[in-house]
């Protein structure tokens, strides 16, 4: 089996009003399961690039193959997410 990665998601920006209440500071640990507490909305947004960070792929835009920024879905009230992956 190949190695996996935890990776370490953080609220990086957030403007309007949150209703799931995400402030930037907030984090999650992410390895095998869902991390409570987190709007299934971001989550969802979040699990695409979640994936690859987990298993050791990187995006081509990036200058840190460790980590990358997602908005949530929330044109209106966006939250941006740094996930990083955590080596070690």
């Amino acid at each position: 089996m190949a190695e996996s990665y935890k990776v370490r998601v953080k609220v990086i920006s957030q403007k309007g009003t949150c209703e799931a209440g995400h402030k930037v500071g907030d984090e999650w640990l992410v390895g095998e399961k869902t991390p409570e507490g987190m709007c299934l909305y971001a989550f969802a947004s979040l699990l695409p690039f979640l994936t690859p960070l987990m298993h050791g792929g990187a995006f081509p835009w990036e200058k840190d193959p460790d980590k990358t920024t997602v908005a949530c879905p929330d044109p209106d009230n966006p939250v941006v997410f740094e996930l990083r992956r955590l080596r070690g």
